[in-house]
């Protein structure tokens, strides 16, 4: 068995500030040796109502700003820092992607060209956004199926099929909370996305917000072929996603983990294998012989 890509999630855990992008991207990139480095990005005064732009954040003590629409606006980066977090990710040998919540963001990021582009669970219904990035972005189209139901996962679905990109599009298996407990990652949904979409779309994917790693190492088993989880410095700081990431040390276990099971998932090439067979030597009593 391949071993699947790993993403790590950034996110918005760089908390506004490009020195910490940067330095996770390198992170990332050289102790965690993930695959892709990922990013967020959102035109808030398109993406929230007024109500929610102006009211407080409902967590203020992880607010960086009086309210909602201010707190997102001190976490966004624009454009230019995005093309600049690209450059970056291709100096340490990453691939950048960033996910896109809205119409507007994904116009920014898809004039990038990155590799992949994230549709996150929030935002996998804003089908204008969807039929955007079918006409006019070619690289692969990533979806995550948090909190969606069966008939809007077949809907998103025949909407690529219809477009003629589902050869390109990476669907992944997703319990939108944060942490989960482990009784809902429900891992089984790797299976069942399988069974319904393998032969529909190029791959099915895990995205995890749990703690620890050990499922992670199950939904390969499963047949994951990309495993998404959220990437911090530090679990204790400031922001709502970084008690769900994993630190450096954590996203390093994870890969490491991933890429030695993924070489154990194989049958035996032959009924000895040549350590058996030094062992068998030495150790092996015939019938009949003490």
């Amino acid at each position: 068995m391949k071993p699947p890509k790993t993403i790590a999630e950034i996110g918005c855990n760089h908390k506004g500030d490009m020195a910490i992008a940067k330095e996770l991207i390198h992170v990332a990139a050289y102790f965690c040796k993930a695959d892709v480095a990922k990013f967020q990005k959102r035109c808030n005064r398109e993406l929230l109502t007024e109500e929610e732009y102006n009211t407080p954040h409902p967590n203020p003590m992880h607010s960086y700003g009086a309210t909602y629409g201010e707190h997102r606006e001190f976490l966004e980066f624009s454009l230019d820092q995005h093309r600049t977090l690209k450059d970056w990710c291709e100096e340490n040998g990453v691939v950048y992607s960033t996910s896109v919540w809205d119409l507007t963001s994904a116009r920014e990021i898809a004039s990038l060209n990155p590799e992949l582009i994230k549709i996150p669970s929030a935002c996998n219904l804003n089908f204008e956004m969807l039929e955007y990035l079918c006409d006019n972005y070619s690289g692969e189209l990533h979806l995550s199926f948090g909190m969606t139901l069966q008939d809007e996962e077949e809907e998103i679905v025949r909407l690529f099929e219809s477009k003629g990109v589902a050869n390109r599009v990476v669907l992944y298996s997703c319990t939108s909370g944060y942490p989960v407990a482990f009784e809902d990652i429900c891992l089984y949904e790797i299976t069942r996305l399988r069974e319904r979409f393998a032969e529909r779309v190029k791959e099915i994917g895990f995205s995890g917000h749990h703690l620890g790693i050990a499922a992670d190492v199950a939904a390969m088993t499963l047949g994951a072929t990309w495993v998404e989880r959220h990437f911090t410095l530090d679990r204790t700081w400031k922001g709502t996603d970084h008690s769900a990431s994993l630190e450096p040390d954590g996203m390093r276990k994870l890969v490491r983990d991933l890429r030695n099971v993924s070489q154990a998932l194989s049958y035996k090439k032959e009924e000895l294998l040549d350590c058996e067979k030094v062992q068998r030597a030495k150790l092996k009593r015939e019938h009949g012989v003490s």
